[in-house]
């Protein structure tokens, strides 16, 4: 449905201060602010040109914006991931018992929405939690100021240690942390969560922390000390069970969990297994395109993404008609940021030269390139392999061709 040119407007603002998540008061503004950028409105081309000059122009760039701005949408696997995390948050924070709470894993590779999916349910665990207590902190000490932050959201420091972790931890609450010894440190940390009336702890990029340092027990401790905290500790990593982290493990691609082998000694005796035994591992993968169902999904997931653009000559099947399905899974390999990131810079590239629409050809001349981030650490996996661009254009397959992991049509028999 087109908007009429009279009620085209600029309802939108440029970027302010980016909200950082890793301090009470930066969760706080973006936990609020989250869903509030407003899309461009869907002009068809007459009503666009009908515009005065500067009505198009702020209409140019409101629909660069949206662009910018794509929304997290989601898909068979983070509905998964959503539906554990959503239950095992609830479950935690209800308890009356003075036990351990069980935690929560949630591994896959680089830009696979690993963190927005997890901040998100945490945020509508909290917009809930505080609706349900007035906003109040329920534990608050009479006469005193209530800060109720019933969330943390904390990245791991790149060059992570034990210490250097609780410290970041305290830095989202404001506390102070000079000169502490990592007893200190931890027995700190406890203080903060309980009066802040903490219930969930996100720790991401938590495989950082490297299991083959001098400081590995350490490590150990430390995540037993957090998980008896009575607050629910959610790890987001790269390969999680295979860091070393909590004893090596591997996937097993026909169950779809990951397998730990037996630890050395009595159960009982291996600290490890103390550990991973209280989390529940959930793994964020790719989209496929060697099943049938896998490609529904990702057709399914192409038309969302395609609602949400702008583009004056998209047609109703822009990224789900012909060739251009498996043309997509070949550039990203089925992962959710790099497909992002390709339709976001080919529509940059679409707007900019007037062409408004997305073609293989626009996206051919597009590379993808994650070696300018600089929140991520290649070394820990958090920056995954770009498929190389397609070599000259050959005959293809429909678009429902099976393809295997390599992004290549599978053999048949």
């Amino acid at each position: 449905m087109s908007t009429s040119p009279d009620s085209v407007a600029s309802p939108f603002v440029l970027p302010g201060q980016i909200p950082d998540r890793e301090t009470v008061e930066g969760w706080k503004q973006w936990r609020l602010t989250r869903h509030s950028f407003v899309r461009a409105p869907r002009l068809d081309l007459a009503a666009y040109q009908a515009l005065s000059p500067r009505k198009r122009q702020l209409h140019d760039l409101h629909r660069a914006a949206t662009h910018a701005n794509l929304p997290l949408l989601e898909t068979p696997m983070t509905r998964a991931v959503g539906r554990i995390m959503r239950s095992r948050l609830q479950t935690n924070a209800l308890k009356h018992k003075p036990t351990t709470r069980a935690g929560l894993m949630i591994t896959g590779g680089g830009y696979q929405g690993k963190t927005e999916t997890a901040c998100e349910i945490a945020a509508a665990f909290e917009d809930a939690w505080l609706d349900m207590h007035a906003q109040l902190n329920p534990n608050a000490v009479p006469g005193t100021r209530d800060l109720h932050a019933p969330v943390a959201y904390v990245q791991t420091p790149v060059t992570a240690k034990p210490k250097s972790t609780c410290q970041a931890i305290l830095d989202f609450f404001g506390a102070d942390h000079q000169r502490m010894t990592l007893p200190q440190l931890t027995r700190a940390v406890r203080t903060s969560l309980h009066d802040h009336g903490n219930r969930v702890l996100l720790l991401d990029d938590i495989t950082r922390l490297k299991m083959h340092r001098a400081d590995d027990q350490d490590t150990l401790d430390l995540m037993r000390a957090f998980m008896s905290m009575h607050t629910t500790l959610v790890l987001v990593g790269v390969n999680i069970p295979g860091s070393g982290l909590l004893r090596e493990g591997r996937h097993d691609p026909r169950t779809g969990q990951w397998v730990f082998p037996p630890p050395r000694g009595h159960l009982g005796d291996d600290p490890s297994t103390q550990t991973e035994r209280r989390f529940d591992v959930v793994h964020l993968e790719p989209f496929s395109y060697d099943t049938p169902d896998g490609i529904a999904a990702w057709t399914a997931h192409l038309a969302g993404l395609q609602d949400e653009l702008r583009l004056f000559d998209a047609g109703p099947d822009m990224l789900t008609g012909g060739t251009m399905p498996e043309y997509l899974f070949r550039r990203t390999g089925g992962v959710v940021g790099l497909l992002e990131r390709l339709i976001e810079e080919g529509c940059t590239e679409a707007l900019g030269t007037g062409v408004e629409n997305l073609t293989e050809e626009l996206l051919d001349g597009i590379m993808i390139n994650l070696g300018n981030d600089p929140t991520r650490d290649p070394e820990a996996g958090e920056v995954p392999s770009v498929p190389a661009v397609s070599p000259p254009r050959r005959k293809r397959k429909p678009r429902n061709t099976v393809l295997d992991d390599a992004g290549t049509p599978a053999a048949t028999g």
